[in-house]
Formats: C-alpha cells, structure tokens, sequence
C-alpha cells in the first residue's frame, strides 16, 4: 500500500486523469447547483419581485469589504480571521509558483505568482484559522449549539490542502512523495465537494446576498449590513 500511495503511478493517475475528473465535477457540479437555484427561485415569484440591482451590489460591496458592516465591526477579531482564511484559502493555490508551473507545462499558460515565503506564510495562515474556527466549535457555547460532525469534516477538507502542502514543500514528518500525492488527492477531492456541500456558500453568497440586500433596501427601506 505504501509503495502504492508513493509510486509514479499513482502521481500520474492523480496529474492526469483524476485532476480532469475533479474539475469536470466541480465545474458540472456548481453550474447544475446555481442554475437549479436560479430557476426554482423563479417558481417563488416573490423573490425575483424584489430584486433591485442597487441594493444588490450595496449588500454584496458591503460584506466584501473588511469593518463594512456592524456585524464585523461589532467582531473585529472574528472579522479578520474570516477575511484573513478565505483570502489565503483562494488566493494561495490560484497564485502559487508550483501550480503555475504545472499549469505552464500543461497548457503552456502562465500568469503572477506569489514569492515562495508568502505563498508558505499564506497556507500557514490557512492552517491556524481551521484549528481557530475547530476549537471556537468546541468551547463556544452558541456555535457549538449548532456544530455537527460535518462541520469538522468540511472543514478537514479545506485544510487537508493546505496542510500536506506545507508538509511536502518542507519536507516534514513523512515522506515526500507520500505527502505530494496525498495533497495532490486533497485538493481534488475539495474541488469535488465544493457544489455538494457547505463549502457551495462560495457558489451562492452572490445570490444570497443579491436577494437580502434587495429585500431590506427595496422593501423594508433599511439596510442589511
């Protein structure tokens, strides 16, 4: 099993045809999740009634933005955890010297990368917010109210990634090899989660927020931030 899990076979499995599995589920997946939405949004005619693309982009710009609501002012250390995780969660893979040199190799693209060193400091950030956000689920009492073992899972799958990346880049605690191949499976089996579980918050917080903005400022005539 080792020698499986370490093998050129196995990376190559997980390079080629596995890395195109992966992307044709996330990419099928979240397109049937968003346009499922959409058109059984459209049966529930009071929703599209309301919708005013002002308030929308008012909502969205708000939320974005770091302090821009009361709620995050109101948790300025729970506002910049938030905003430091999901930044370092998209931006690291998307600008990182190796992925664009896979990239480059395979479809001869190549954009920006980050420096080695922020790239590193970025995934390590990833890491100490997963183990923030695990244990505010276990001693806090209001969020823990709501946490199930799902939530430890979904968040395992955002930070295994990050972790076995880490691992590999300094070489720490397993073989190199093992711990190339293993991130290599993590990532994919992330991007295959995405449309069907919680992590799809990334494919409907537009939407979301587009409606919430528009009812409280279209209707209720207040805001929603």
């Amino acid at each position: 099993m080792y020698d499986f899990l370490t093998g050129m076979e196995f990376y190559r499995f997980l390079k080629g045809p596995m890395v195109w599995f992966a992307f044709i589920i996330f990419t099928g997946g979240s397109a049937y999740r968003v346009i499922s939405l959409v058109y059984r949004s459209r049966n529930a005619k009071v929703i599209y009634t309301y919708m005013d693309l002002k308030y929308s982009l008012r909502s969205i710009l708000h939320w974005i933005i770091p302090f821009a609501s009361t709620n995050m002012r109101n948790h300025p250390w729970m506002t910049i955890i938030t905003f430091l995780f999901h930044g370092c969660l998209i931006f690291t893979p998307v600008f990182l010297l190796a992925h664009n040199m896979l990239i480059q190799e395979s479809w001869n693209i190549a954009w920006w990368t980050l420096p080695e060193r922020t790239a590193d400091a970025m995934t390590f950030i990833v890491i100490m917010c997963v183990v923030f956000f695990a244990i505010r689920r276990l001693v806090s009492p209001e969020v823990r109210f709501v946490t199930s073992a799902s939530d430890f899972v979904i968040l395992s799958i955002a930070a295994a990634p990050f972790v076995t990346g880490f691992l590999a880049f300094h070489h720490l605690m397993i073989d190199y090899r093992l711990a190339l191949n293993i991130h290599i499976l993590a990532g994919e089996i992330m991007l295959i989660a995405i449309p069907f579980t919680r992590l799809s918050h990334m494919l409907f917080f537009w939407l979301i927020r587009a409606y919430t903005g528009s009812d409280f400022g279209a209707v209720r005539h207040s805001k929603d931030y």
